[in-house]
């Protein structure tokens, strides 16, 4: 979904000369038409993600009418993966493919060229040891659920993340629309704004303690967006 200035600064519920500012100070992502500033709204997702910037729940918009994937729900799909392993990015993110649960049509050495040909352009390291690698445009397959895959990576490595921080928390997501993976990356983005979730995850514990956290903060957000903070 394409946004102009007025849309983005909606979006982050922010004065429009701020996303401006953003654009100069902050490599905030956006691109030039005719004069005009167009925002792409997966990507104001990442970069918010990345630079702490506070998200609204409401971001988490219904998808023809019906309510958006839960993460917890998302990471059951996707799965919970320790010790995966891998000494690079181009051997981590193949190990992180092949343990992903994609469709049998897919071809995985396509799948992560993908992923690799995102990183030349920019690491999708948002700092703290996370990183969310992800192609260039949403990655639409035909699954019947968006999903989120959970890895933990065996020995911390180079991600060329803007905190200079190794990475050892991986997140990959797959949804059958781009509003579904919109969705999905504005659920994960406000669930690692919550403490006890981000908690689990440094901790790499287990796949039951990270779903039960999931689902918690997945209340937690709800509560927000009902205006009743839990």
């Amino acid at each position: 979904m394409q946004l102009d200035l007025k849309g983005a600064s909606s979006f982050f519920a922010v004065p429009q000369k701020t996303v401006l500012s953003w654009i100069k100070t902050k490599n905030l992502p956006s691109y030039q038409v005719d004069g005009q500033y167009w925002f792409n709204r997966a990507e104001l997702l990442e970069w918010a993600t990345a630079q702490k910037i506070p998200l609204s729940g409401q971001i988490v918009e219904a998808e023809n009418g019906q309510a958006a994937v839960k993460l917890e729900e998302a990471l059951r799909l996707g799965g919970i993966f320790h010790n995966v392993g891998g000494t690079d990015k181009a051997s981590v993110l193949g190990a992180v493919v092949d343990v992903m649960n994609l469709p049998p049509e897919i071809d995985r050495v396509t799948f992560c060229e993908l992923l690799l040909a995102r990183e030349s352009l920019g690491s999708t390291a948002i700092g703290d040891g996370i990183a969310i690698p992800h192609a260039r445009h949403p990655i639409v397959l035909k699954t019947l659920h968006p999903a989120v895959t959970l890895c933990f990576l065996e020995h911390p490595i180079d991600f060329d993340a803007d905190d200079g921080r190794p990475v050892d928390i991986l997140f990959t997501l797959v949804s059958p629309t781009v509003r579904a993976h919109q969705q999905l990356l504005a659920e994960l983005a406000l669930g690692l704004k919550d403490s006890r979730f981000r908690t689990v995850l440094t901790q790499k514990a287990s796949r039951e303690l990270i779903l039960e956290e999931a689902g918690r903060a997945g209340e937690r957000i709800s509560a927000k967006m009902a205006g009743h903070e839990k």
